[in-house]
């Protein structure tokens, strides 16, 4: 399922609950969702509110989400700034994780000191990670190595969209091997087609674009760098995470198994009313407890140093 049919499944009539409220964070919450947006338009679509956010939580039992700008050209229909979410996040820090971005390619951020000093003010405004990182240039370009080493520097964790437009790599992910090589203070979180098209084997550059079916082959590159780079995670979100572990559902509860201390349950939920595969299947999979206390939540309490 490509993302556009994914986020058909949304009920895009569903009128606002803003009026409603917020309610407190459920008693035993089962999740900590590191991927969702407020504020997008796709097409004629309403953008959704921090308080609607925050019922589908309560709703879903997950007492913390991180919310991320987006703010390249490439990365959605409409621009949501670092500022906006920081601004529309504050009245709801207790539970709602904002983050922050750069485009690599502004000419008044070049050098990673330059980065750092504009991250240092949203790191002050209360940005707590760095994404979503979904930019039209190579995984590895020397641009995105500054970003990557800025957030290295402010212990930035740092969310990567990779697919066959943004931050692009070829199969097998040498260009992100060489970003996690060059980087190893950086604690980065693969997110998209291209990267979970990358837990089986044997892909094409054309799978990097795609959300691959089927069974998983050996030797995909996921399970080679997590083997190889301790810095390194993946958000189980969107339509692209939940095909990727219920495409081969004996290998998915293997690999979450396996890679328990590196995955972290995500959503990327951003419209009212959106179908979120990710709910259904996890409470499909029999996983040992210990695993999903891990995936669900206590990575990012760890990552995002959530108390």
């Amino acid at each position: 399922m490509n993302r556009r049919t994914f986020l058909a499944t949304s009920a895009l009539g569903i009128a606002s609950a803003a009026a409603r409220p917020v309610r407190a964070a459920t008693p035993e919450p089962r999740y900590i969702d590191v991927h969702t947006h407020i504020g997008q338009r796709w097409g004629a679509r309403r953008p959704l509110s921090p308080t609607e956010l925050l019922h589908w939580m309560d709703e879903n039992a997950i007492s913390h989400a991180v919310v991320m700008p987006l703010i390249s050209p490439e990365s959605y229909d409409y621009v949501i700034s670092v500022d906006y979410v920081l601004t529309e996040t504050k009245p709801y820090r207790d539970r709602l994780v904002p983050f922050c971005s750069l485009d690599p390619r502004t000419v008044e951020h070049s050098g990673v000191k330059r980065k750092v000093d504009m991250l240092k003010k949203y790191v002050d405004a209360g940005a707590r990670g760095f994404g979503e990182h979904k930019v039209g240039v190579p995984i590895d370009d020397p641009r995105n190595l500054e970003i990557y080493h800025a957030c290295g520097e402010l212990k930035l964790p740092l969310l990567f969209h990779l697919d066959d437009i943004r931050n692009t790599d070829t199969p097998g992910l040498p260009g992100l091997a060489n970003a996690l090589r060059q980087c190893p203070d950086t604690i980065f979180i693969g997110h998209g087609p291209g990267w979970w098209a990358s837990i089986s084997g044997g892909i094409t550059q054309e799978q990097l674009g795609a959300y691959p079916d089927g069974p998983v082959a050996p030797g995909g590159a996921i399970d080679a760098l997590m083997d190889q780079y301790p810095n390194l995670y993946g958000d189980l979100s969107a339509g692209s995470g939940a095909g990727a572990i219920a495409r081969d559902i004996e290998f998915g509860k293997a690999f979450l198994t396996r890679r328990a201390d590196r995955l972290m349950f995500g959503t990327d939920y951003l419209a009212v009313g959106q179908g979120v595969p990710q709910l259904g299947l996890y409470g499909e999979i029999d996983l040992p407890e210990e695993v999903k206390a891990k995936v669900f939540r206590d990575n990012a309490k760890r990552v995002l140093g959530i108390a």
